[in-house]
């Protein structure tokens, strides 16, 4: 049986698309460190979530824009549950990103605002291309006054994959 130099290449293209995609979609870890009382990594100070103990969490929507998106429905959990389960005992978070950002925000946040730390908008998935795979989300429609100020706006970090509790 012969194959023609086309199928070949058709079916070469195909699995290089098929092992992209696969990457790309492929499933992450968060990580949270610093003053943290409950840890999943033997003799550290850090507990690992995979992707689905972090979604295994309930989950919570906000309805909002944010400056580079229109009004969107971001699902995902509260930070406030993370923080109960790694019994996290600081006043300050810092975000890590994929990008090498980092921003710090005070615990109080996660309760007073309800700040969800968004898997999905509009039900898609947040891929590392838009915004994924964790986008830290606050309702800033409702808070516009706190919200929609150049302090506020630094809040909406993208591309989360840890945090550390200082």
């Amino acid at each position: 049986m012969r194959i023609s130099t086309i199928r070949i290449k058709s079916l070469v293209a195909a699995g290089l698309l098929g092992m992209a995609a696969a990457c790309w979609g492929a499933s992450f870890t968060f990580t949270v460190d610093g003053k943290i009382g409950r840890s999943n990594q033997p003799g550290n100070t850090t507990f690992v979530f995979s992707e689905q103990a972090l979604m295994a969490l309930p989950q919570y929507t906000i309805v909002t824009s944010t400056s580079w998106t229109p009004k969107a429905t971001f699902t995902g959990p509260r930070l406030s549950d993370v923080l109960k389960t790694v019994d996290a005992h600081g006043t300050q978070i810092e975000f890590r990103c994929i990008d090498e950002y980092t921003f710090t925000i005070p615990v109080s946040d996660a309760d007073k605002y309800g700040v969800i730390l968004a898997r999905t908008m509009n039900g898609k998935v947040l891929g590392n291309d838009n915004y994924g795979p964790l986008w830290i989300m606050y309702p800033r429609d409702q808070y516009p006054d706190e919200l929609k100020t150049p302090l506020g706006e630094a809040k909406f970090a993208w591309q989360i994959i840890g945090l550390t509790v200082k």
